[in-house]
């Protein structure tokens, strides 16, 4: 390219040189340039295509086994990076299930016996279990019926009410804020909260009379 922008030079001043002398007129002068900078136009372009197809045949050559390089480091840092990725998961899977074990069951105690209910799964029963993993929550029940005690919880839960035949052991939310523990029988619409597993010593524990009841988890 050098060789052509001095050729160029070169010509541009033997031009101006000549019309300095008379040699050629005007329109001559103008058309030599023109043609003289088309050919350096031409030439300068054809050699930056030349240094584009080297540069093209210098990649083109690289050897394949770099990219392929990069792909076994892709690969194997991928495969390096997954058992991370699943002990992580089931880490949080473990802690996930540690944490509904731990709002599937409460302890249910009167006096010094203490039982174990399974909980049911909705609303009412979460909002319980947020009261009593701030704190033990006790109640004061009152026999009702012959089957049934009943207490004030002392604040309202989110009830989802149906029409139910209670059972030995049921423990529900009636009214929305009264504990009501069963130890017979009764159709009407509860709320389910859950259910004594094991009725050993059930109706002893709680007397004929007024009881205190615990619920902790």
């Amino acid at each position: 390219m050098k060789k052509q922008y001095k050729a160029a030079v070169f010509l541009m001043t033997a031009i101006l040189a000549m019309a300095g002398c008379g040699g050629i007129s005007e329109s001559q002068q103008s058309e030599t340039a023109v043609s003289a900078y088309a050919e350096t136009e031409t030439e300068t372009k054809s050699e930056t295509k030349e240094a584009e197809d080297e540069l093209q045949d210098v990649y083109t050559e690289i050897p394949a086994d770099s990219s392929d390089m990069e792909n076994r480091d892709v690969i194997a840092l991928s495969v390096e990076t997954e058992p991370q990725q699943e002990e992580e998961t089931r880490t949080n899977t473990g802690e996930n299930t540690e944490m509904k074990k731990e709002i599937t069951k409460m302890t249910v105690r009167i006096g010094d016996t203490s039982f174990t209910a399974s909980l049911e799964q909705n609303k009412a029963v979460q909002e319980l279990v947020g009261m009593m993993q701030q704190a033990p929550v006790t109640v004061s029940l009152h026999d009702y019926a012959g089957f049934e005690k009943v207490g004030a919880l002392g604040r309202s839960l989110s009830a989802s009410n149906r029409q139910m035949t209670t059972q030995r052991g049921d423990i529900v939310l009636y009214n929305g804020n009264q504990v009501v523990v069963f130890y017979g029988s009764n159709s009407w619409s509860y709320t389910k909260l859950g259910h004594i597993e094991d009725l050993t010593g059930w109706e002893e524990a709680l007397g004929n009379g007024d009881v205190t009841i615990t619920f902790s988890v």
